[in-house]
């Protein structure tokens, strides 16, 4: 009877481990290392994920070399800042998510990086090799859960897709942790390589509703079709899905465009924010084949972030907080 007793523990055990949203923040890469006082705050809202960025940097579209890991960069977009954030984390036993991503200079949509020539992308596949496969390791020797091979770059994975699956088996040589691919929500259908990933990984910033101030009932009709579209292809692949990226700005008309990330004055919206990220926990986090996500975005000095002011995407000590805080605790 025992013996039994003890088997159904561990059968419970082990079903609750594997059912364990990554309730996840996007944490931001700053000129500063941190404390434990900038860790703080994503305790308290109980994130047991971050999403940690380094950044490689490309002068224009076509130009085949990744600078990164450069003296110019701050600090927490470099290897150095990296580990050091990690540590910090690690220390509270908050998982990991080693996301290097690409910044073209002025701010240019990077799934439109596309090179001229034959010869341009053999050398632009091997310096984003490099640049991957340094956070590769790094991300092994760290620990880290999970790895993310590229973030929203749509032509570039559309256009070298014998690339893409040559790079994902040099990783598994270095890293054996979980990986995924942060594919744009117009792209991820697209993807021809998810059967190589352990996670389908979507930044979810899909066109919801045209409504000035949304209701949770407006997103959540909103998320009907992209809902129906994520599952068919889940379902297909059989891997779980991870947003990669999730989040609302606290602004009018904030399901309309949610990537849109212009900077805009006034028409400050904390409701139309909560609503979006409540509907999203809605429709997502209740599903076994929904692994979790990482909220857009959190700035390490929490004192300065968001405020009444603010209609940008962090929730930092906007009404959203107390929505995430809710939904993370359970």
């Amino acid at each position: 009877m025992k013996q039994f007793q003890l088997l159904f523990l561990v059968i419970c055990f082990s079903c609750n481990s594997q059912h364990q949203k990554i309730n996840g923040v996007s944490f931001v890469a700053s000129k500063d290392s941190i404390t434990s006082e900038h860790v703080q705050p994503v305790l308290n809202v109980h994130s047991n994920y971050v999403a940690l960025m380094p950044f490689g940097f490309l002068q224009e579209l076509n130009s085949p070399i990744v600078l990164f890991n450069t003296h110019r960069q701050w600090f927490g977009e470099t290897q150095k800042g990296l580990l050091q954030y990690a540590e910090k984390f690690q220390e509270e036993k908050v998982g990991i998510m080693v996301k290097p991503q690409i910044w073209v200079w002025r701010g240019v949509f990077t799934g439109d990086i596309n090179m001229d020539s034959e010869e341009q992308w053999t050398f632009f596949e091997n310096s984003y090799s490099d640049f991957i496969l340094t956070y590769a390791k790094t991300a092994q020797d760290m620990g880290a859960e999970i790895l993310c091979i590229g973030t929203e770059l749509e032509q570039f994975v559309l256009t070298r897709p014998v690339y893409w699956k040559r790079l994902i088996k040099d990783i598994r040589r270095i890293y054996k942790g979980k990986l995924t691919y942060a594919a744009n929500w117009n792209e991820y259908l697209e993807v021809s390589f998810w059967s190589e990933l352990d996670y389908i990984g979507i930044d979810a910033y899909f066109p919801l509703s045209d409504e000035k101030s949304p209701s949770i009932l407006d997103f959540e009709k909103g998320w009907e079709p992209h809902k129906k579209d994520i599952l068919e292809l889940q379902q297909r692949v059989k891997k779980p899905v991870l947003f990669t990226e999730f989040g609302y700005r606290s602004v009018n008309y904030n399901g309309k465009k949610p990537w849109d990330s212009r900077r805009v004055e006034g028409a400050v919206n904390f409701e139309a924010q909560s609503n979006g990220l409540q509907a999203v926990y809605n429709q997502f986090w209740n599903e076994d084949w929904f692994a979790g996500g990482f909220i857009w975005k959190w700035f390490h000095v929490n004192d300065a972030a968001g405020a009444e002011n603010n209609n940008r995407f962090t929730p930092q000590n906007k009404p959203a907080e107390d929505v995430i805080k809710k939904t993370y605790k359970q």
